[in-house]
């Protein structure tokens, strides 16, 4: 069979054709890809015209396409529909796409005609979007190392190419963690407590595993979560509590402490080649909080007001145990449970209340309906266009005129081959090829509670708001509108790429967004206004304590990258430094065994490393944008088109704090963010 990947894609919208790509078609195409477009770098630099923005920097730009084609289903399959194969041929490739980004970057006869462009910026009539790619282009080439000399330059490629196997290990690893791990019940009477949907599911997935008459827990969220709320029996939650926050800490091949001493010490070397005192302030000098020293400042503020207010809530869970007659100490496995009972004692509000009116059939089409109202655009089912797996969804996206915007993917339901989590990706960015758009292929992946045979998908409310979050992000993809590929949708200042997403989780609390989509599964009944209230009053409930919780990873991730070379080469205990960036935030007895760092994929495998508190910055983006809405209305198409023109459509094309003011008409403040999380009147 011929290699589908070394072509141009004959299929609709040109996406890839997946169930004719297997394995083994990777590395060939990635090969003869990589030879491609070292060829189109070649010929920029030996053209012996006078360099100029149009035959250097948008040649750049317009190199190497096929590679990213092809790299970008690689990597994407290895996270959503993984297998041995495809994580070895990740493996192997990552390397050497490393080794070729180091190698385009630290060329110094190229970056001689990059600095040529640069130096003239102010005389080449450039727009803003043509200025914002020449000093990206150039800062990329001084940040991977070019103006480094001899050993240091040899050093900056040897640590890329390693960093970029460590985190694929990483991934792997935890990956492979969650999927080895099965609590199997066989007493019926340990299900105690569990919602019948819940328990429905543990049978189903028995059956499937052969254990026909028992009930399987597993370490995915939609099995982990619910059992860890609801599951009376406290030795069955310390277990799973245990086996979850144990993973990649067994000193077995899948111990990712090595992994984390190896990773933070290369990273600290590679800022010091470049002459930054620390990882972080290598990362924050591209992020709108510019310096560690602003972001310690601003995770330090949320403490000091959400820190008196946790220990309220913590203190009002150990009084609730006490009333229902518990003679231990709050531990952490007891906390969702306790949590989840008085929420339903004080706010008469639980998930098993509020699911039956969110089938996920019901919540697509409502956050569908959403854009559609806010943005003029639709989702036309089409389940002919390729997928990758067969429970992927696809959509053509069109404006009110008919005309294309993007494709969509949806996919849903988690499976051995998916990494833990939700996220949006991409297998194609939009962008203009001879002044024609482009249209983006987005795609989202999450892990949401799936069918069972007596029940269809119904959501928790936390995961109605993770589907809005999640496609957040995709319609920064999808209404992208720029000329540049590299400056298009997400690919913005990363404590600015949650605004989209975050902002998108304040219509779930609308009454008359939820009425669009909230029918109960059965009755087809609206969900009441009574209900909508209490969802709402509840919101608050235990944010104080959730909001110390990100200020903790915050921490964690500042602390891991804020050391110096010297610091990095000396830490001998990954859990005793954790113990010690958590310190501030500590609430709860230390439970030897357990670690975060060692699964903490989105700093150790992701693109938060220093910018974890990315989160919280972007909260206060959104609730200071969406205070405009509620200002205008949820729905005002004027409000909704300055947020599209100025925000989702421009990408990187500007300043994001430049981009924002335009949309606000001034720099938000921290106010929306303490009043809607109730730590302020």
């Amino acid at each position: 069979m011929s290699n589908p990947l070394l072509s141009v894609f004959e299929t609709p919208f040109e996406l890839p054709p997946f169930s004719e790509i297997k394995e083994d078609h990777f590395v060939e195409a990635i090969d003869q890809a990589l030879e491609e477009a070292r060829l189109e770098v070649k010929n920029i630099i030996e053209n012996s015209e006078e360099a100029t923005f149009e035959n250097v920097i948008e040649a750049l730009e317009q190199s190497g396409e096929k590679l990213s084609r092809n790299a970008s289903i690689l990597f994407n399959l290895n996270s959503a529909e993984t297998n041995d194969e495809i994580q070895k041929i990740a493996q192997d490739i990552s390397p050497k796409l490393a080794a070729f980004d180091s190698e385009v970057k630290q060329n110094e006869d190229l970056f001689k005609k990059v600095k040529t462009v640069h130096d003239q910026h102010e005389e080449l009539g450039l727009d803003p979007e043509q200025k914002k790619l020449l000093h990206n282009t150039y800062q990329d080439f001084v940040r991977r190392g070019v103006e480094l000399e001899g050993a240091d330059k040899d050093r900056f490629k040897e640590i890329s190419i390693e960093l970029s196997k460590l985190s694929l290990k990483f991934s792997e690893n935890v990956l492979a963690e969650t999927n080895a791990f099965e609590l199997i019940i066989e007493d019926e009477a340990d299900l105690s407590g569990l919602p019948k949907d819940v328990i429905d599911r543990a049978a189903q997935l028995a059956i499937q595993k052969g254990h026909t008459g028992k009930w399987i827990f597993t370490l995915q969220a939609p099995s982990y979560i619910p059992f860890m709320e609801y599951a009376d029996h406290r030795g069955l939650r310390e277990q799973l509590f245990m086996a979850y926050m144990s993973k990649c800490l067994k000193g077995d091949n899948h111990d990712n402490q090595s992994i984390i001493k190896e990773v933070i010490a290369l990273k600290a070397e590679l800022a010091k080649l470049l002459g930054y005192p620390t990882f972080a302030h290598y990362i924050l000098e591209q992020r709108m909080a510019e310096d560690p020293k602003k972001v310690q400042e601003f995770l330090d503020d949320l403490l000091n007001k959400s820190l008196p207010k946790a220990k309220d809530e913590v203190q009002e869970i150990k009084e609730f145990m006490k009333s229902q007659g518990a003679d231990h100490e709050l531990q952490r496995w007891d906390w969702a449970y306790y949590s989840e009972k008085l929420r339903k004692e004080k706010y008469e509000l639980d998930d098993e209340l509020v699911k039956p009116y969110f089938k996920l059939e019901n919540v697509i089409d409502g956050v569908f309906q959403t854009a559609e109202k806010l943005f003029d655009i639709r989702f036309v089912k089409n389940a002919s266009l390729p997928k990758y797996h067969e429970d992927v969804r696809t959509y053509e996206v069109v404006n009110s005129d008919g005309e294309g915007v993007a494709v969509f993917l949806a996919d849903f339901f988690p499976r051995e081959g998916k990494r833990g989590g939700a996220w949006m990706t991409s297998f194609r960015g939009e962008k203009k090829v001879n002044n024609k758009r482009v249209l983006p292929q987005v795609s989202i992946v999450c892990n949401f509670t799936p069918s069972s045979d007596n029940a269809p998908s119904l959501l928790k409310f936390d995961e109605v708001k993770t589907l809005f979050h999640e496609f957040g992000h995709a319609l920064h993809g999808m209404l992208a509108d720029t000329t540049y590929g590299s400056l298009a949708g997400t690919n913005v200042y990363w404590d600015f790429v949650e605004l989209p997403s975050q902002i998108m989780e304040n219509w779930c609390y609308e009454k008359e967004c939820l009425d669009l989509f909230a029918n109960h599964f059965e009755t087809g009944e609206l969900i009441p206004t009574e209900l909508v209230d209490r969802i709402i009053k509840s919101s608050t409930y235990h944010e104080a304590y959730a909001t110390l919780r990100q200020i903790s990873f915050g921490l964690l991730d500042m602390a891991w990258h804020s050391l110096s070379p010297e610091e990095a080469k000396n830490i001998s205990d990954v859990s005793e430094f954790e113990k010690k960036a958590f310190a501030p935030t500590e609430l709860f007895p230390a439970v030897d065994g357990t670690n975060m760092s060692v699964q903490f994929s989105h700093i150790f495998a992701g693109g938060y490393a220093a910018g974890y508190y990315s989160y919280k910055w972007a909260e206060v983006l959104d609730a200071d944008a969406f205070s405009v809405f509620k200002e205008n209305g949820v729905f005002d198409k004027t409000t909704a088109n300055s947020f599209k023109e100025n925000v989702l459509s421009k990408g990187g094309t500007e300043h994001p704090m430049d981009l924002y003011k335009k949309f606000r008409g001034k720099e938000p403040t921290v106010d929306a963010l303490l009043k809607r999380a109730g730590l302020i009147a």
